[in-house]
C-alpha cells in the first residue's frame, strides 16, 4: 500500500515537474523488466491468488517470499543507475534480512496485528505462526530477530484501509517516488 501511494505521488509530482518546465515526462529506463514479473510471480501465487495461497504449505510460501526479495534485489542491482534506485535497493536489502532470519516471514507484533484485525482474532492465533495468508508471521518484539526492522510502522488511523510496513518499506517508497519524480526531463520538439 505504501509503496503505490509513493508511485502514485512520484508520477504525479513528476508529470507536474515536466509541465512546469515544458518538458516530457519520461518514465524511467528500466532493464530487465522481465526479471521484476519474475520476482513477483512466487509472491502472487503465494499470497494473492486465493486459489494457490491457500495450497501452499507456509515452509514453501516462505521460500517464494525470499526467492522474490532476492530476484527483486538483483532486478534493483542491475538498475541501480537510476535515480532513486540506491534507496530502492537498501529498502529491498533490509527486508531481505528481516525476513530471512525470521524464517521467511516479515515479522510483526500483537500490538501491531491489533491495529490491522480485531483483538480478539489476533489472541486465538499462535505466535510464531503466520499472521493469515500474510507475508508476515506473528512475534513477540522480544523474540523477533532485528525487531527495528519488522512491519512495525501503521498508517495514520484517518485511512480507511490500514496496513503495517517496515523501515524496508520506506525506503523502497521513497526510491520509487524519487525514481519517478525526480527523473531527467526531455525538452518537447516544436
Amino acid at each position: 500500500m505504501i509503496l503505490l501511494i509513493s508511485v502514485f505521488a512520484g508520477i504525479t509530482v513528476g508529470l507536474l515537474n515536466a509541465r512546469i518546465k515544458k518538458q516530457a515526462f519520461q518514465a524511467p529506463d528500466l532493464r530487465f523488466t522481465w526479471l521484476a514479473v519474475v520476482a513477483f510471480v512466487p509472491q502472487f501465487f503465494a499470497f494473492y491468488l486465493p486459489v494457490t495461497r491457500d495450497l501452499i504449505p507456509d515452509s514453501l510460501a516462505a521460500i517464494c517470499l525470499v526467492t522474490s526479495q532476492i530476484l527483486l534485489l538483483i532486478f534493483a542491482t542491475l538498475n541501480r543507475k537510476l535515480i532513486g534506485m540506491w534507496l530502492l535497493l537498501s529498502g529491498l536489502m533490509l527486508n531481505l534480512v528481516v525476513i530471512s532470519i525470521n524464517g521467511g516471514f516479515m515479522p510483526i507484533s500483537p500490538n501491531t496485528a491489533s491495529n490491522l484485525v480485531p483483538v480478539p482474532i489476533v489472541r486465538s492465533m499462535l505466535l510464531d505462526e503466520r499472521f493469515g495468508k500474510t507475508k508476515d508471521i506473528l512475534l513477540l518484539p522480544e523474540e523477533t530477530q532485528l525487531e527495528w526492522l519488522a512491519d512495525r510502522f501503521l498508517l495514520p488511523k484517518w485511512f480507511s484501509f490500514q496496513v503495517a510496513y517496515s523501515a524496508g518499506d520506506i525506503l523502497l517508497a521513497f526510491g520509487a517516488y524519487w525514481m519517478l519524480a525526480y527523473q531527467p526531463l526531455h525538452k518537447e520538439r516544436d
